[in-house]
């Protein structure tokens, strides 16, 4: 796909100069020149039709004899999955695509650097019920299922690929909400995967349900990326379910502007009516949204589908995933170069989860120079500087009072 003038083109109009015109931008992969706009937009087919196989990759990116044989070994380990929707965003003629590297193999997942690990955020570790992990005090996570739509290749969680493509069974949710049933201070649990919005609806209800009989819970939100790779998932029957047991809130992933597709937008769009925010958590990945245009573009089109950017992601330490790694300051570079530059609104807050379990830190870049006696001195986005003056001395020697401060969370 090909950006101009600071936007991105329409996917009808990127077809190359070459191909024959096609009604829709499906149509340029042969397999699918014959599928009509009923049948794609159908989640049922897109879900029957997911692209498995180095095999299945044929006509979508090109892939040759030798290339095929080095990524066996790694698709073997690390198995993916790619919806139709996704794979008709793929540049075919650009090896470094970002949406090719988000959803297919690389050779680049055998290395090993040796500061990668399996469970770089300990969820396992602070997992007191197999499947929930609880590490702040007022918030717990849920693992529902080992399946995804698409299996992100930075996924912080690929060590439960190797668990095969299951439900998480009813006792096991029993025994999750049942802990946080133990727990009043928990106010607030995330159902996660895998994917849960690709859990029949019954299972998802059940889910819901269980997690909404308990009276201290006050909200749920749901981590999915449905909304990117498989938006027609998002029907009115899947949307009634989230409205049953509101308030629902929906953080989804979104990770370069392409990806914000007519598509997505209409299922935000479904949410939002059902009263279910939708915000956005981007991982920073090398080769997909390293850029600050990059990632203003990503921004300013999620707020035109009125998704919120929440987060931005620096990429956790997972083996397997090395190589979409930047460094932090690459990061706190692109959040100063957003700065002043766009709406506050588009501004996410740029966070390390920590390796270790030691949950997620808020980063950004310094604009403070240092203090004199007439103020803290700042540059802005600009570069100037500026001196934010001192309150009055009367005023800066106020009787001493103690300041409320919240209890630590114990070892």
């Amino acid at each position: 796909m090909k950006e101009t003038g600071g936007t991105l083109m329409d996917n009808a109009d990127a077809s190359r100069i070459d191909e024959p015109p096609h009604r829709h931008h499906w149509q340029r992969i042969a397999r699918w020149r014959e599928v009509g706009p009923e049948q794609w937009h159908d989640w049922r087919w897109q879900a029957r039709n997911l692209i498995r196989t180095l095999e299945d990759l044929e006509g979508i990116v090109p892939l040759r004899e030798a290339e095929k044989k080095k990524l066996a070994p790694i698709a073997q380990e690390y198995h993916f999955a790619i919806t139709p929707h996704y794979a008709a965003l793929i540049d075919p003629d650009d090896p470094h695509d970002p949406i090719r590297r988000q959803a297919v193999p690389a050779r680049e997942e055998g290395c090993y650097y040796g500061n990668e690990t399996e469970d770089p955020l300990h969820e396992v570790e602070h997992a007191p019920v197999p499947g929930l992990t609880h590490r702040y005090p007022d918030r717990a996570l849920l693992v529902t299922t080992d399946f995804c739509y698409m299996y992100c290749r930075h996924c912080t969680r690929k060590r439960i690929w190797k668990n095969g493509e299951t439900p998480v069974t009813r006792d096991a949710i029993r025994a999750m909400a049942g802990y946080i049933r133990q727990h009043p201070e928990i106010r607030d649990a995330i159902v996660s995967g895998g994917d849960p919005l690709s859990l029949p609806l019954e299972q998802l209800d059940f889910i819901l349900a269980e997690l909404r009989s308990i009276p201290h819970l006050e909200i749920i939100r749901i981590g999915t990326r449905v909304p990117v790779v498989l938006p027609m998932k998002v029907t009115p029957e899947l949307v009634a379910v989230l409205e049953k047991h509101g308030p629902i809130w929906l953080n989804t992933q979104f990770n370069h502007p392409r990806e914000v597709t007519p598509e997505s937008a209409a299922a935000v769009d479904r949410l939002l009516r059902a009263g279910v925010p939708v915000n956005n958590q981007s991982v920073l990945l090398r080769g997909v949204n390293d850029s600050p245009r990059t990632m203003l573009a990503l921004n300013h089109a999620l707020l035109r589908a009125k998704i919120r950017p929440y987060y931005l992601f620096q990429c956790d330490p997972v083996i397997g995933a090395e190589h979409f790694r930047t460094t932090v300051d690459a990061g706190l570079k692109i959040m100063s170069a957003l700065r002043g530059h766009t709406s506050g609104l588009a501004l996410p807050t740029y966070v390390i989860d920590l390796p270790g379990g030691g949950g997620k830190v808020p980063v950004s870049p310094n604009y403070v120079i240092g203090e004199n006696e007439d103020g803290l001195v700042l540059h802005n986005f600009e570069g100037k500087t500026y001196t934010y003056p001192h309150p009055a001395r009367a005023a800066r020697s106020p009787r001493r009072r103690s300041v409320e401060t919240l209890d630590p969370v114990p070892a």
